[in-house]
Order: C-alpha cells, then structure tokens, then sequence
C-alpha cells in the first residue's frame, strides 16, 4: 500500500476517507495538489477504527458508513450560535414534524431549542417515522471575549526567569514578581508564558515545555515551597538544611558559574521539600478547599495521580507497566489504587497547590492593574507515554503522530511524537476531554495561546514508523472545536490568541478572526507576499493580533540585528547554504527594515550608524513599530530588555543546543536574575516606548 493515492485508482477508498475526514490530498501552495500515500490513508482509518486493508474491507466499510449516515436524525453534536437567527443546520434538516426535547446541562427539562442558555445539553430528536436521535447541543456566544482595550506585555519562559529566591529555574514566585513588577512601573497589561504542564518524570526529563505527559494539569517542579502555607509548620526544620543549601549552590551555578538550567536537579530537591511539606496536616480551611479541587476534578485528578504514583514503581512509560496497568479502568489497576493511595495523595495534593501558586500569580497580575494578566500556552498535544496518554486512551488515535507535511522550511516534514486526538471520539462524547481541558486551564489563566491553533481545523497524521511524508490530513469539526472554546473562555472572561504561523489552509485565518480568536504576527514574516515580498507597512498589519519582535522558537532581536542567529547555525552545522549565501540575505532583510523604520521616522539612520552599532535604539525603533500597527497586543521578548543573543529553542537541534535550559543573559551571555532584570536601564527604555499605552 505503498503506492500514492491517486495511483490506486480506488474511489471507494476515497469516498470512504471523505466521510471520515481523512484527506486523500492536500495543497501547500494555490494550485498545487500533492498526493498522500495510500498507506497513510488506510492508518488513519483504521486508527479511527475503519476497516480498509482490501478492496472488500473498503466496500464493506462504505455501505455500513453511508447507511448509518442516512439512517441517523442528528451527527453526535450540533452546534448552535447564540447570534445566529439561523440556528443549528443539524436541526434545521430534520424532517418537519420532528419533535425536539432538551435536558439542559443544569438538569432541566424542555420542549423545543429556543432561549437555550449557553452551555452543552443533550438534545433528543423523535421524527414522525419514529425514529430517534439524541445529540450533544453546543450552545455558544457568537464571538470570544476581546481583549479589554489595546496593551503591551512581556514575553518568557519561565524557567530562564530566575530570581535569588528561586531553586535553580524560574518558579510561580518569580512570575507573580515579575507581573507586579510589570503592571506597577511599566504599565504592562499582561505576561504570556511557556506552557507549565506536568512533565514526564525520569532523568534526563524531556526538557521541552511543547511535550508534556499532561495538559489537564500543571507541573509541581514550577512551585515556590516556600510559599506553601504549611512550610511554616514542618516541626523537624533541620531535614531542611540540606535541600536549602543545595537549592542554594544550584542557584548559583546557573547565575554565577554559567551551569544549565537542571530541571531534574530542581525537582529532585523540591521533591524531597515537598515529602517534609505534605507531611504537614492541613488546617480545615484549607483542608475544605482540597476537598473541592479534588470534587471538581474528580476521575481526571484522580487518574493524573494515579499514573504519577505508578510511575514511581514502573517507569515513566505506561506502555512498558505490567499489562493490567495499562488499562486505568481494569481490575489490577482499580488494586494498585488502594495500595498506592498515599502516593495518589501526594500527588494530587501537588496539583493542588501548584494550582494554587498559579491562581496566586494571576491575581498578583490583576491586582498590579494588569488587564488581561498572565497568558499561559497550551501546547498542541501530549508525550505518548504520559499520563493523559495512558488516561484517555479512548479518545486518542493509536499508532498516530502528529505532525506537519513538508513546507518551503523543512523538505523533509516535522514528527512531533504526540498523539492525535480521535475526531469521532471528541464528537461522541460531546467534546467532554476538550471541555475538561480548558476549563483546568482558564482557572488561571487571563488568556490561553493556543500552538497550532490550526489544529482546531486539521491535523496532519503520521503513522507510526513512517517518514512525516508519509502522512495524512485528518479534519476535526472546526465549528464544535471553536464553539467549545468560545463558551469556556466567555465563561472565564479570558482572551484567546491562536499561533497561526506558517502554512495555513485558506479560510483558517477569517474563520477565527470572525469567532474573536487572536492571531499571532511576528515582525520579521510580515511581508507582502502576495506583491513585491518588501515589509509590510504598519497600517497593512492585522488588529485582531498579538504583535512580536520573535518568539521562543526565534533568534532574539538582537542576534537578527547583528546576524549573530546565522554565525549560531554555521557553526551547529545547520545550514542548508553556503555561510556567505545565508549572511548575505539576512544582511539584506535587516536592512530592508531599518530602512523602513527610518522612512517612518522610528529611528535615526544617521545618529544610530551602521546597523547593529546601536542595537539597542534599533530594537527600541522595532516596537515603536510594532506600536505603530493597529495590533490589539504587543508582545515584548523579555531577553530583548537586556540584549540576549541566544534563542530558548534552536528548532532542528536535539543535544548539539542546549534548549529550553538557558537563564535570561546580557549581551556577553551573563545570566541576569530577576531583581537586576527589572533595574536594567536598558529594559526600562525599551519599555518606555510604551509610555502612551499606560493607562490607556
């Protein structure tokens, strides 16, 4: 099955991907159609349980899928937007005479659809043949929430964000500083973050925050202990010494002797805190409030803690436990639950309070004046052999990966390793794992940003043990996804902002612009590609944006002022180019837009010299232009306030970079701690750029 699709000459097979949502072909440029392989085609729909190994199977298949689609009154959930006087189409094409009955999600029951309150209800169809039909109803508002007025905020990973009180990486301490900070002196309106999800446990840890063994829960290693209300109360404070004064020299490695970021040093030495921490009775207060996190997040927390506590006796990855572990719901695993529940306890107790510190760091923000407050990141997926994985077997795709088709960047396509999400599975259940997942995450989140938002639409499959070429494109119902979103985050007041770099299908970008999903626009890609390929002028940039001089996957502005990001490469054996070929055209680029910065009035060409001999008004001009564009937010990298050349992440590198391990430096690369961060001359003039959008 090797052969590519359209060399098949099968339109069964290709009727038959269609009605599940399994793409035959994609087109990476306008007028371009590529061809998937058959083998890739015949995965996925067996990964969604379809059966199409042989022309038998296909046909077999076919029949069964068309009759149920005649057959049935209502697909498994409908949506219906509060603002459309047109309401659900689903229920729109029932046969006249059809009678409708609604069980609301507060347990109310109704005759008919009209004056739903939003939320997710069960609708019950009964045609006058007899026939009956029962769905998921997604009652939603028309639009997300807006951001509350035009505003500036900083950019960070977290763990590079160390303080002098901090155990080796930046923790919730440091963020609740550092947005008190922001909002006070600077007049910022909100700080985005890394993703915080719970990691994979084992040494060495995958350090990226974009492959996590949970996105439901975040990860205890981010924890101030000191914070934790019952660290006053450990009665034996001398078992402390030694984790205190190792979290001391660990510290000071990273600031002071240029070590790594070692977050499996951190968390051991928290780890260890946290066994004296939880020993610790909790007063009723907040033993009360234990009991409603853990009521209201019942089988999900409890599941989480679970595949912690037998992590700890069978390794991280659940696929390698004894064979009735793997199964959360079996028998062997429903006895190891008994046997492990004071290791259950500990962890869930660890989700708990970090929970806790997270919520603390959001009100930290809003209090400081902050509008929106902190935006945390919610990767695009999660580690095979974590706990989600392992939790929520049934709604994940087995033997798939997600990933991404070949693109101008990468001939070869990317693998991320995370599992997708089985669409069917998603609808059948009234998107109940997704729902779950947001509502964790807006607890504490100002406003979520979401990678890949394109994910929403499709997915790009890859089955196990084939090249990223190899792939397929599975569609999910983008309506129901954005639905969903849109109901969760009005309920929690939070902004949305999509990452929607790169390749994206054609109507993506309007149809989530027209829901009030926020796109992402990075300075260096905003070009007219449609016309001369020059940068785009401010007043041609979006408004429905978040707007950055780079990201964490980016050189800082710095390193592209100065062309330190293509010396970086050369020297990691990254080029695809002769050095001479890539320096020249970033040579280039820089200086097609300084001299647009300069047409506009943003920087003085003549008192500023040759690019980069004052780089520091050449990234001040850079986010007055940014200031300049209509954007709603504006992003500020926090290494660019203190002349950081290194990027966090140095995509296609594995251990030739150290990713995701280094603390914000200076120029010359000196870690620079939090409390000298926020006196750094250089940062408060960046900021000043703002001045205009203080209290605004």
């Amino acid at each position: 099955m090797a052969a590519a699709f359209e060399d098949l000459a099968d339109a069964e097979l290709s009727r038959l991907a269609e009605l599940h949502g399994v793409a035959t072909s994609y087109s990476p440029a306008p007028g371009r159609d590529v061809p998937v392989p058959a083998s890739a085609v015949v995965a996925a729909l067996a990964a969604l349980d379809v059966d199409a190994a042989g022309p038998d199977a296909v046909r077999t298949a076919l029949a069964a899928r068309e009759r149920a689609l005649r057959e049935r009154l209502l697909p498994p959930t409908v949506v219906h937007w509060s603002g459309d006087p047109q309401g659900s189409a689903a229920l729109a094409a029932l046969p006249p005479g059809t009678r409708l009955r609604v069980r609301t999600e507060e347990g109310q029951e109704r005759d008919g659809t009209w004056n739903l309150p939003l939320g997710v209800h069960r609708v019950t169809a009964t045609a006058p043949d007899g026939r009956t039909g029962h769905a998921h109803l997604v009652v939603a508002p028309d639009r997300l929430p807006a951001p509350p007025g035009r505003s500036h905020g900083l950019l960070v990973q977290l763990y590079s964000l160390l303080s002098r009180r901090s155990w080796g990486m930046g923790d919730l301490g440091d963020l609740a500083e550092l947005a008190g900070w922001a909002g006070r002196t600077a007049g910022a309106g909100f700080v985005q973050v890394n993703p915080l999800h719970a990691a994979v446990p084992g040494a060495p840890t995958d350090p990226s925050p974009y492959r996590p063994s949970s996105r439901r829960f975040p990860d205890p290693v981010h924890l101030r202990i000191e914070d934790i209300p019952e660290y006053a109360y450990i009665a034996d404070r001398g078992r402390l010494s030694g984790p205190l004064e190792r979290a001391e020299r660990l510290r000071a490695a990273v600031l002071d002797k240029g070590a790594l970021i070692d977050r499996d040093a951190v968390w051991e030495l928290k780890r260890e805190a946290l066994e004296l921490v939880l020993a610790v009775p909790l007063g009723p207060g907040r033993r009360a409030a234990y009991d409603d996190f853990r009521a209201a997040h019942g089988q999900a927390l409890d599941d989480h803690a679970t595949w912690y506590a037998l992590a700890e006796t069978h390794g991280p990855d659940w696929h390698t436990w004894p064979e009735g572990l793997r199964d959360p719901r079996s028998a062997a695993t429903a006895r190891a639950r008994a046997e492990l529940a004071d290791r259950i306890e500990f962890h869930a107790r660890l989700a708990w309070l970090t929970d806790g510190q997270l919520r603390t760091a959001q009100r930290a923000a809003r209090e400081a004046g902050m509008r929106v407050g902190i935006v945390h990141d919610l990767a695009v997926g999660v580690h095979p052999a974590g706990a989600d994985a392992w939790a929520q077997q049934d709604v994940f795709a087995a033997g798939m990966s997600v990933g991404a088709p070949p693109d101008a960047f990468n001939a070869r396509g990317q693998d991320w390793g995370l599992p997708p999400w089985r669409p069917d599975r998603l609808a059948g259940s009234g998107y109940s794992a997704y729902r779950d997942l947001l509502r964790a995450l807006f607890r504490y989140a100002g406003a979520l940003r979401i990678d890949h938002v394109m994910g929403l639409f499709r997915l790009w499959w890859v089955p196990q043990g084939s090249p990223p070429t190899g792939g397929t494109y599975v569609r999910y119902d983008a309506d129901a996804m954005l639905a969903i979103l849109a109901l969760e985050a009005t309920r929690a007041g939070a902004v949305v902002i999509g990452e929607d770099l790169g390749t994206v299908e054609p109507g993506v970008r309007e149809t989530l612009q027209r829901r009030g999903v926020l796109g992402t626009s990075v300075l260096w890609f905003e070009r007219d590609w449609e016309g001369d390929g020059r940068p785009l002028p401010p007043d041609r940039w979006r408004a429905d944006c978040l707007a950055t001089a780079t990201t964490h996957d980016l050189p800082p502005t710095a390193a592209r002022l100065t062309g330190d990001h293509v010396d970086l490469r050369d020297r990691l054996g990254l080029l695809t180019r002769p050095a001479a070929e890539e320096r020249a055209e970033a040579v280039a680029d820089t200086a097609e837009w300084l001299a647009l910065l300069g047409s506009l009035g943003l920087l003085d060409l003549t008192a500023a010299g040759p690019p980069g001999t004052d780089e520091e008004e050449e990234i001040r001009a850079v986010h007055r232009f940014l200031l300049r564009t209509p954007a709603r937010l504006i992003g500020i990298w926090l290494p660019d306030g203190v002349g950081d050349r290194r990027p966090q992440n140095l995509p296609g590198t594995w251990d030739q970079y150290p990713n995701w391990r280094l603390p914000i430096a200076d120029r010359e690369g000196r870690p620079v701690p939090l409390e000298e961060l926020t006196a750094a001359p250089r940062l408060r003039a960046l900021l000043d750029v703002f001045t205009q959008l203080r209290g605004g």
